[in-house]
Parts: structure tokens; sequence; C-alpha cells
């Protein structure tokens, strides 16, 4: 059997924002739309689902995001979830340049947690929060220089 990763699914309560954010990173949005009918209830596991979704992928194609904002249901507010608790809850990029991606993200008002460590001067690397609270780690390999 083969299997070949697909993407990362992650519900925001406001997708035009989060595509910004994420864009403006150096993802490429590889399309939009809007889903519902039988088929996105059976696939999703939720009567009367309705979503809005954005597809954006990584300059190297290896990588994607799908972004989803639910009209109906009613999307449900959680607590954003911290690196320690159980389950998915961030997603990881390698960049060229951390500073300037974090002034990108800072433009969109998303800061470190703490700060940015060194990992053995091997990784520059921060978490932060995004849009909708999602945890997003940047990372800059420090030996690629």
């Amino acid at each position: 059997m083969g299997i070949r990763f697909e993407n990362v699914g992650i519900a925001v309560r406001d997708l035009d924002a989060a595509i910004a954010f994420f864009t403006d990173l150096g993802l490429t949005l590889a399309g939009q739309d809007t889903v519902s009918g039988e088929w996105a209830d059976t696939a999703v596991g939720l009567d009367g689902n309705h979503a809005r979704i954005a597809l954006l992928q990584t300059p190297g194609g290896d990588g994607r995001l799908e972004l989803f904002e639910y009209l109906h249901p009613d999307a449900i507010e959680t607590e954003p979830a911290r690196p320690n608790d159980i389950g998915m809850h961030r997603v990881a990029f390698q960049v060229d340049d951390l500073d300037a991606a974090l002034a990108i993200a800072a433009r969109h008002g998303c800061h470190p947690l703490r700060g940015v460590a060194n990992y053995q001067d091997v990784y520059r690397l921060t978490y932060l929060r995004g849009p909708s609270g999602i945890l997003v780690m940047l990372a800059e390999d420090l030996r690629a220089g």
C-alpha cells in the first residue's frame, strides 16, 4: 500500500486573515472553495456541514495547509492549545531568515510566546500564536548559511 502526506487541516475563525498571514510568510494560495452537501456531511461527520476552505502550499511543494472557516454548524471557540496539550496543535515551518519571518508575523499581531531560542547552534526557533490562536513554529537552520 502506498501512502503520501496530503495536508494538515486547521479550523480558523477568519479565513481571509489566516490566508493573509500564511501567504505573507511565503505559502501560495492554491485554491479556495465553499463546500457543503451530503458528501461533505459524510466525509466530515457533521450534519449540515458548510465551510469556506482554502488550500495553501509551501514554495517547495512538499507541504500543504487546508484552512477552513465553518459557516454551519457554528464554529466552537476553545482555549488555544498549549505546547504540552495532548493532540495535534502546531504547524512548523523552516524559514531562510527567522528575523524576517518574525517581522512578517508581527505585522499580523503575532509574536513569539517567550522569545527566540538557539538549539545547539543548529536552529534558531520560536513558537508564536498565529491567526485563530494557531501555534506556529518557525525555525531557521543555522547550518544552511
